[in-house]
């Protein structure tokens, strides 16, 4: 989770619909009623660990091999969740042992303090400047670009292949810089991202989010996709949005959200963005 400020006192507000994944959702959800925000968790998007057996094959030979990297860049605080899940303490501390030598590259501060959490000592997470106007591949490979030379080897650890998101092409991108200066890149998938099953009151809230001037803070571009097919002939040209990503931004708009505001993922940026569309 991204660090978090302290605020003199709550303020009424509209409310926040919150469309990470669960797990994510309920956490901001959290401290943006902290902050003095009202805010709901709606998941956008269903996150599991990956069943099928190949794919699960594949994650233990990564867990297995993973001191044979230069580094393991994970692309969201989930692919830390479910890449280390099932680990017991002493066989997570003898992991990091053996990739002492080992990075882990982190998008952002929410994905870093997953890491830290995790047990990845803080000494060895690598992640984009505090003051990045974005965190994503591009801010990332501006700090780590130097640990890369001929024959290094870079482990993605990320979701199962599924529909194109904000961060799809931006790790393609990530593995064509490697590449250029010498390294290779593997992927391994260790969570499976699907569209939530809403239930009738969340399609309810939806519905009513959509013309009651709520704020839907939106991470994920493939989120947009999920509400538009949930919600098929909804008018959202009364909605509004805060974007963390110009993709996303362009996806609302492109759903027909009347107001799109865009800013940066951090949770001081989100909450400032936040009560400055209170203000309007």
């Amino acid at each position: 989770t991204a660090p978090r400020r302290a605020h003199a006192a709550p303020m009424p507000s509209r409310r926040t619909i919150v469309t990470r994944p669960q797990r994510d959702a309920q956490q901001w959800a959290q401290d943006l009623l902290a902050a003095g925000i009202e805010a709901v968790a709606l998941p956008l998007i269903a996150i599991r660990g990956v069943r099928d057996p190949a794919l699960h094959s594949a994650l233990l030979r990564a867990r297995a091999e993973c001191h044979n990297y230069r580094a393991l860049m994970f692309v969201s605080g989930n692919a830390v969740h479910y890449f280390f899940e099932g680990f017991s303490a002493p066989a997570l501390a003898a992991t990091a042992q053996a990739a002492i030598h080992t990075r882990a590259w982190a998008p952002g501060p929410g994905t870093a303090q997953a890491l830290r959490d995790a047990g990845v000592p803080a000494g060895r997470i690598d992640r984009p400047a505090p003051d990045a106007a974005q965190f994503d591949s591009e801010s990332l490979w501006q700090q780590v670009a130097p640990q890369i030379g001929p024959g290094d080897r870079v482990l993605i650890v990320r979701g199962a292949a599924g529909p194109a998101t904000e961060g799809g092409s931006g790790r393609d991108w990530l593995a064509r810089q490697i590449a250029a200066a010498g390294g290779s890149v593997e992927f391994v998938a260790v969570y499976e991202r699907a569209a939530p099953d809403l239930s009738p009151a969340q399609r309810a809230l939806a519905q009513q989010a959509a013309t009651d001037g709520s704020v839907w803070l939106l991470s994920s571009s493939e989120a947009v996709t999920h509400l538009r097919a949930a919600l098929p002939g909804q008018d959202w040209s009364g909605a509004h949005a805060l974007a963390t990503h110009p993709r996303i931004a362009g996806a609302a708009r492109a759903a027909g959200f009347g107001t799109v505001t865009e800013c940066r993922p951090a949770f001081d940026d989100v909450v400032a963005s936040i009560e400055s569309l209170h203000e309007l």
